[in-house]
């Protein structure tokens, strides 16, 4: 398994929040590249990097900010957060990301999604954020009636190669992730790579991720234990080894 250490940009800063609440903000840092680099050195293969401003504006508000970072980091690097017209998907994918993630887009407009995979493969990935079991739109302040397992095999059937799950009711609560709710997403898309996000935030919390036995469960998420101290990328990469 991978373990992708985030970043989250609020402002030009490293932030986090909790549960997706733009009202409950943490900045941890002045200088996102910075943070980059850190990760790089403290053993991250890839990197998840969201800008929230655009999540919630809806359309990207960072570009100059995520291009530093995917030349820092120097691996590779998936960038999501309001991308939903051709012109952001392009300049996100020529800055340099090795996925950039499509999240209400992908809901609201299955052709631009279907002309994404077609255009860029494996390089588009789809970001489903759900709370119970129901998937959230424009960064998290919209909840819609379309249930996640049903958006999973609808983008897989289209061909996305990868899925990034978050569970909105414990992202930064550091509770640990949603496993059965996770164990579904992975069943609903067999043919994708699934990437689990939300309240994964010790070793023991990787190791449940294992033990649902989903071959297709590739990565996930951490954040805020990173960020807080509570664990180490040391420790979480070997859990997932």
């Amino acid at each position: 398994m991978v373990i992708l250490p985030a970043i989250d940009l609020k402002g030009g800063k490293c932030v986090r929040l909790r549960q997706g609440r733009a009202d409950d903000v943490t900045v941890y840092g002045d200088d996102p590249a910075q943070q980059a680099r850190d990760w790089a050195e403290q053993g991250g293969r890839e990197l998840h990097v969201v800008d929230l401003d655009g999540a919630f504006d809806g359309e990207p508000r960072h570009a100059d900010v995520i291009r530093r970072i995917i030349e820092a980091f120097g691996g590779p690097v998936e960038v999501g957060g309001g991308i939903r017209t051709a012109a952001a998907l392009r300049a996100v994918i020529e800055a340099g990301a090795a996925r950039a993630i499509l999240g209400s887009a992908a809901l609201e407009d299955p052709e631009f999604l279907t002309k994404a995979v077609e255009l860029y493969g494996d390089r588009i990935a789809v970001g489903i954020d759900a709370r119970d079991g129901f998937v959230q739109t424009k960064g998290w302040v919209e909840t819609t009636s379309v249930k996640a397992t049903d958006l999973a095999s609808a983008v897989a059937k289209i061909g996305v190669g990868t899925i990034i799950y978050t569970d909105t009711a414990t992202d930064g609560m550091l509770g640990g992730p949603n496993l059965s709710q996770m164990a579904s997403i992975c069943d609903a898309a067999p043919t994708c790579q699934i990437t689990a996000s939300g309240g994964v935030s010790s070793p023991y919390d990787i190791a449940n991720l294992k033990a649902l036995e989903r071959p297709n469960l590739r990565a996930a998420i951490v954040g805020k234990a990173l960020y807080d101290g509570r664990t180490t990328l040391r420790e979480m990469n070997i859990a997932a080894i």
